[in-house]
């Protein structure tokens, strides 16, 4: 699934292509895509409006409309957001799709979802009312990117919950845009376990992985995030990340540490979901 840094990388793309741009017309072929709402909610809530803006919170893209609505999508699984000109053969899976009018500047254009496995939304809302509309967009944690995580929140959130380390960064009403693999990146980063105990922490830890979480989602936004083997995440225009040439740990069981040269790289299972850490970095 796209974390935080693929999404964000997404977002930029989206800054500088479309922002400004009036939508023309929408079409919606898979319903599932659309489902917190319907068709033609979403036909009727994106038609003849101007994109104002490229905003994300966590895992979710934001793109505030004229109309005083926004759109907002969520990659989850296998959703790509890409961008072509007008008439380009369309991929498979293409769900929802913006056409893009042009001017003197630039061509038509057409904005597509494109989502294989069909879990991922696409949903015309009004922000006023996002607690009912979208209740687990409202209910995200601090972004630690998009609105900053200071070390005293962090200490606070840390000192508050009696959690292993893993699955308290996954929680996304806790800390929102981190994922699977840069959990455990930022863990290896920081020097610790995935099942050390929140609040059993020393100040130092703390510290460690204040700066781990941003660093490491930092460093990936700016290798355009991580594209792994199965090459769903791309950026808006095909293009996939890097950052999964500087993993450490992620999908690197009984691979020798390229941190400490010796502890070779271990595979449990953490939440339902494979956790790699070196357990001689990581005590």
């Amino acid at each position: 699934m796209p974390e935080l840094p693929e999404v964000e990388t997404v977002r930029r793309g989206l800054e500088r292509r479309v922002v400004g741009r009036h939508v023309g017309a929408v079409e919606v072929g898979r319903e599932r895509t659309v489902r917190r709402t319907s068709p033609e909610a979403v036909v009727h809530g994106l038609t003849d409006t101007t994109i104002l803006a490229a905003n994300r919170r966590g895992k979710y893209l934001l793109l505030p409309l004229d109309s005083g609505d926004e759109l907002m999508i969520h990659l989850r699984m296998s959703g790509q957001v890409l961008v072509a000109p007008t008439g380009n053969d369309r991929p498979p899976h293409t769900h929802v799709v913006l056409h893009l009018d042009g001017d003197a500047d630039r061509p038509a254009e057409e904005l597509w979802f494109v989502d294989p496995r069909t879990f991922g939304e696409v949903v015309v809302f009004d922000p006023d009312n996002v607690a009912v509309e979208i209740p687990d967009l409202a209910a995200l944690g601090p972004d630690p990117i998009a609105e900053g995580l200071a070390l005293p929140q962090l200490r606070a959130i840390l000192r508050s919950h009696r959690r292993q380390l893993k699955p308290l960064l996954l929680d996304q009403h806790v800390i929102a845009g981190i994922g699977n693999i840069y959990a455990d990146e930022i863990l290896h980063e920081a020097r610790l376990r995935p099942d050390r105990i929140s609040d059993e922490l020393s100040t130092m830890s703390e510290r460690r992985l204040h700066d781990a979480i941003h660093r490491v989602l930092s460093e990936a936004i700016a290798s355009g995030g991580s594209t792994l083997g199965d090459a769903q995440y791309v950026d808006l225009f095909g293009e996939g990340g890097s950052y999964q040439d500087e993993h450490h740990v992620y999908g690197r069981e009984g691979e020798r540490c390229r941190t400490c040269g010796v502890g070779w790289i271990r595979r449990t299972v953490s939440v339902q979901r494979s956790t790699f850490y070196c357990p001689r970095c990581q005590r």
